[in-house]
């Protein structure tokens, strides 16, 4: 497991889930939850919110969590909520903002995954740590 990367990860998403809690439009844009004019209606902004509170507690979660089997728990949550975006808002955005936001679900997960996958890089044996 590399937990640099998903700590990174993790910070990210929860600054991104703080940010679209405040700012759901952040969300709603480029989802295609827009009018003409990029404004949200207020039932759009109110779904949201929960998605951006979402993110930003799984994030902290994984940077939070200490090492082992609590970080690896918080990444199997992020990636299940990841992937899950990528299945349900796939098969319901609007044709214009499918693709994309499809591709970004899918590019945290792959994040999360390679993080849960990666190995840590051993210090070879003989060699002080940090040269």
């Amino acid at each position: 497991m590399k937990v640099g990367l998903l700590r990174a990860v993790g910070a990210a998403t929860a600054v991104y889930g703080i940010a679209v809690t405040a700012l759901p439009d952040l969300l709603a844009r480029p989802s295609g939850l827009v009018d003409d004019e990029g404004k949200s209606e207020p039932a759009t902004r109110i779904s949201l919110r929960p998605l951006g509170w979402r993110d930003a507690a799984s994030g902290l979660a994984m940077v939070l969590a200490p090492a082992g089997p609590a970080l690896r728990t918080a990444a199997c949550v992020r990636l299940a909520a990841d992937f899950g975006d990528a299945v349900l808002l796939g098969a319901t955005l609007p044709d214009r903002a499918r693709k994309k936001a499809v591709a970004v679900s899918v590019g945290w997960g792959a994040l999360s995954l390679v993080g849960l996958l990666a190995k840590e890089r051993q210090p070879r044996e003989g060699r002080p740590q940090g040269e």
